[in-house]
């Protein structure tokens, strides 16, 4: 690899880490106004469309027609479920908690695959990651019995939990059903079919009648169609194809740190010590998943 790609490469991962990490608060923004399934039903659909666009006017190949079917199914569980839920339970909790809260989706992936005929199974590596991160989620919600009570954290907390296990389930089927189209032209397709469900089920809930928009809703949907969907995913495929998959990965250990502060700063969420002692656990955790899931 030449000095100039690598340093792309290595400018690529930080796009990720930074981009990806500020979504977060974006989301809290956007719902703060827009209902969470057509805020993020616009989100997709308009970012899947240009990026589709792009690609078809560089020349990339359409997926073969059993491919289709992945993809959308790829779309509905990652985008849909897992973003889709995510912005809904943001309407309820702090974007720097729900941040930290998805970090524990190697855990459940490792969790699902396992359960699967020829998938991973234990080892004590990943025994004792699983051990810490539910350790730290324990810390998390121990320390706070009262908001457990609270039918709208409550609300939030489980709606996130869903949309990280389906986020983790796509992933295991994206593991073993391997599509020979491009990861860009993958990526289009499925925003595009999360996007699509989305807004239809936007107007099954009547979110189009809530419908309000302005300066700060319309920056974060900007932002997220912008940074969030078309940078973040174009540097992650770009990094990945030029940096050791491992390394890249540690994206999912700065995101939720990036998170943190900006809620703390931008919107005045509440970072106490037992957080922070709890985001160090479950990064421990995720760190020691990853390393076993690797052996």
């Amino acid at each position: 690899m030449t000095k100039e790609k690598n340093l792309r490469a290595y400018l690529a991962w930080m796009a990720v880490c930074f981009f990806w990490g500020t979504t977060y608060l974006a989301i809290r923004i956007g719902v703060k106004e827009l209902p969470a399934a057509l805020f993020c039903g616009l989100r997709f659909l308009i970012a899947g469309p240009i990026l589709f666009l792009i690609l078809i006017f560089q020349g990339y190949k359409l997926p073969k027609k059993k491919e289709w079917i992945h993809l959308a199914f790829m779309g509905l569980t990652l985008l849909g479920m897992g973003t889709g839920l995510l912005t809904f339970a943001e309407e309820y909790i702090p974007s720097g908690l729900s941040a930290l809260l998805v970090t524990t989706v190697p855990f459940w992936i490792v969790g699902i695959d396992s359960l699967l005929p020829h998938g991973k199974r234990f080892n004590l590596k990943i025994l004792g990651g699983l051990l810490f991160g539910f350790a730290g989620v324990g810390l998390i919600f121990g320390l706070d019995l009262k908001s457990l009570f609270d039918q709208s954290y409550l609300t939030g907390v489980i709606g996130l939990m869903i949309g990280v296990i389906g986020w983790s389930g796509g992933t295991v089927y994206s593991k073993y059903k391997k599509v020979s189209v491009h990861p860009l032209m993958g990526a289009a397709i499925q925003m595009i079919t999360a996007g699509i469900v989305l807004i239809l089920l936007a107007g099954v809930l009547g979110e189009f009648s809530k419908f309000t928009i302005s300066s700060g809703s319309l920056f974060a949907l900007a932002y997220l169609v912008v940074f969030g969907s078309l940078v973040g995913f174009v540097s992650y495929v770009y990094a990945i194809a030029h940096l050791p998959v491992s390394f890249v990965s540690t994206y999912a250990y700065i995101n939720p740190v990036i998170a943190l502060f900006l809620g703390w700063l931008v919107l005045g969420e509440v970072i106490s010590l037992s957080i922070i002692i709890a985001a160090v656990i479950i990064l421990a955790g995720v760190v020691l998943v990853k390393k076993g899931s690797e052996t």
